[in-house]
This record gives C-alpha cells, structure tokens and sequence, in this order.
C-alpha cells in the first residue's frame, strides 16, 4: 500500500500537527508500508521519506501562527508529488488549512482520509461556511483527535467523525539518554506566546526551591520581553531545540510543566514527558485535563490524574504544584507511575494500526 501523509505545516518548525504525521508515517515505514510524507520545509527534510514543498509563510491562527505554505509554486510542487507518486489513499492532516492539504482535497488523486487536529476558534470555517462544508464533503474518511477537535468540525462542517487520539513513541522517549542537571529542574517546551503561558511559569519561578532550576525551550514573540522582565539566573534559555534534545531534555528533567491558557486540543507533549518517565504539572484546560484523566483510546481510566493540574494563569498554585513534585520524593514517584501506565494506551504503533485498518476499510482490499 502506497500511503501519502500532506501536513500543511513546515516540518522544519516546531509543532504537534508536524511530530505526529512524522511519527505515523515512521511507524507505518516499519511495518514495510511506503508512507511519504509531502509537506513543507524551511530547510533540510527531516527525514528521507518526506517531499519539500517550499518555504512556510507564518499566518496567524487560533491565537498562534501557523507556518503554511498557500502559495502558487508550493501548490503546484504538491500536485506534481500526488501525481508522480501514485498513492493507494492520501491521508490530510487538517484538510481544510491553506495550501498543499486543501490543494489535494481539491485534486483528490485517490481516496482521501481528513484528521482534524484543531481546537478552540476557527474563523474561516465562518467566514467561508459553504465552500468548507463543501470541501469537508470530498472527504472519504473524517478522524478528529480530540473530543474538542471533532465538535468544532461536527459544528461548523457537519458530517460524521471517528475520535482517534494522537499517539506517541512510546518507546522512542523512553529510551532517551537524560541531560545531566544541578539541582532539581522544570522543563517548559513551546513558542514564547501568550496562548503558551511561558510568563506564568516564569513569574511562579520565586516560589520554586533556591536550588531549582528551569529549562525554557523554544522561541518566539514574547521571548525578549519575557527575558527582560524575568532576569532569574535560574532560569537557563535553550532556544529552539531539535527533538533528540528535547526527548533528552524530557527525560533529564525532574518535571515538565505545560502552563498553556487554552487553546490545546490535545496534550500531546505532556505524553512525551510521562512516556520519558518525568512527572507533569499542567494548567487544568481541557485538552490537558483529558490526557490526565478522561478515558484513554482502550476505554481505560487512569487511577488518579496523570498530570497535577492547577488553575491557569494562578501563577502561585503552579509554584506550589512545582515544588511538591521537586521537593516530595513519593509524589514524583507516584506520578511517574500514573504517567507510565496512561502512556501505554496511547502507543503511536497502536495508532498506526488503526489507521491502517481505516485505509484497508476503505480501500476493500487488504492491499499490503
């Protein structure tokens, strides 16, 4: 079975949109597939299995920015791939974002699979209800990855959508090689954004212990405003980070914490820390919420929350919360548990297969 993942983000920026196909498509390479990945990239592919489609232009959405690629000679390289590649079924990771997604849900080569990974506000799906809802309907198969993810789409598109969860690599953050530390260390991963709440982590830093340290990784708008207003010499900046170190720096912290306000539709990066064996303290949103204690993709349900999860924005509980885990020996332990066992459920191998069973489906033909 020749497979085509399109991702509408640069593959050379950060992103959860991004390590998931890239995780999908290796675990399905493994199991002897030819899975390809056709995408944009600001730079060097990060894998050999993935097509360049050109340069990124940074748009803003959902109180981010998304590196997408909506221009003429990326839309034509991307119809020039799907063509040339011959695909059995072509997998959209959300379809409806401008440029080589929406490019192929209107070329449609093959049968088209649609996982919509999006949380929170959408406009254009309002500002252009009729066309989406239409172009939502080329679709073969619809996959949403969060029970938010899928209601923003059921509301504002219509149609029917399976709930299948992001995965991890389990095994691949495992078996990371930790990054020495000094002292008892907090990690924080993303773009220095508001939405990310970076500034409620570094204004909860004086409650931490005198010894503890913070691992800020990743760059963004805010990144010389927040340093000139938190001059901590505790706080050590990494800038962006590749994923070998952020799976090291993941492994070697003694926790991570992910402070976002909202906006999250599915935690995903507080899995890769409990996969890297690191306990979690998180703001109590629903996309995180869910990943610590909603029903896991086998219908299991943790015995208490995976993550600590406190009130976002509170600036204070979430120093408190940070230095219970960095200070309480038995409560690290125990949450490194919880995460060890919430992980499993959601194996990136275990998605792989459901995937796969999907495209089999709608083929009718177990093609190999």
């Amino acid at each position: 079975m020749r497979i085509g993942l399109v991702c509408p983000y640069s593959l050379t920026m950060p992103g959860g949109v991004q390590g998931q196909v890239l995780a999908l498509a290796r675990s399905m390479r493994r199991r002897g597939y030819e899975a390809r990945v056709l995408a944009p990239c600001d730079g060097p592919p990060p894998e050999l299995f993935v097509t360049p489609l050109g340069n990124s232009l940074p748009t803003a959405s959902n109180g981010s920015v998304a590196p997408v690629a909506p221009d003429p000679a990326a839309q034509f390289r991307t119809i020039r791939a799907l063509w040339d590649e011959a695909f059995d079924v072509v997998h959209l990771h959300e379809p409806l974002a401008p440029g080589p997604t929406l490019t192929s849900l209107l070329l449609k080569p093959a049968p088209l699979v649609g996982t919509f990974h999006a949380a929170g506000s959408q406009p254009a799906y309002t500002a252009a209800a009729p066309a989406v809802r239409w172009g939502a309907g080329r679709l073969d198969v619809r996959i949403a990855v969060s029970d938010d993810a899928r209601e923003l789409a059921e509301r504002h598109l219509g149609g029917d959508y399976e709930l299948l969860f992001n995965g991890v690599e389990v095994e691949r953050f495992a078996r990371a090689t930790p990054v020495p530390t000094d002292g008892p260390t907090v990690l924080f991963v993303g773009r220095h954004e508001p939405r990310k709440g970076l500034d409620v982590l570094l204004a909860s830093v004086e409650h931490l212990p005198a010894d503890a340290r913070v691992w800020v990784a990743g760059t963004g708008p805010d990144t010389a405003e927040l340093k000139a207003r938190f001059p901590d010499e505790r706080i050590e900046w990494l800038g962006r980070i590749d994923d070998d170190e952020r799976d090291a720096r993941l492994a070697g912290a003694d926790v991570f914490c992910a402070p976002s306000l909202g906006g999250e539709s599915f935690g995903v990066i507080l899995l890769e820390a409990m996969a890297a064996g690191t306990p979690v303290v998180a703001s109590d949103i629903p996309g995180y919420a869910k990943v610590a204690t909603a029903p896991g993709p086998d219908g299991s349900v943790p015995a208490a929350p995976a993550a600590i999860l406190v009130p976002p924005g509170d600036a204070d509980a979430l120093g408190r919360a940070l230095t219970r885990v960095l200070t309480d020996p038995d409560c690290a332990a125990a949450q490194r548990a919880l995460g060890h066992e919430r992980v499993r459920p959601f194996d990136m191998e275990l998605l792989a297969e459901r995937y796969l069973d999907r495209y089999r489906q709608l083929l009718g033909t177990p093609i190999g």
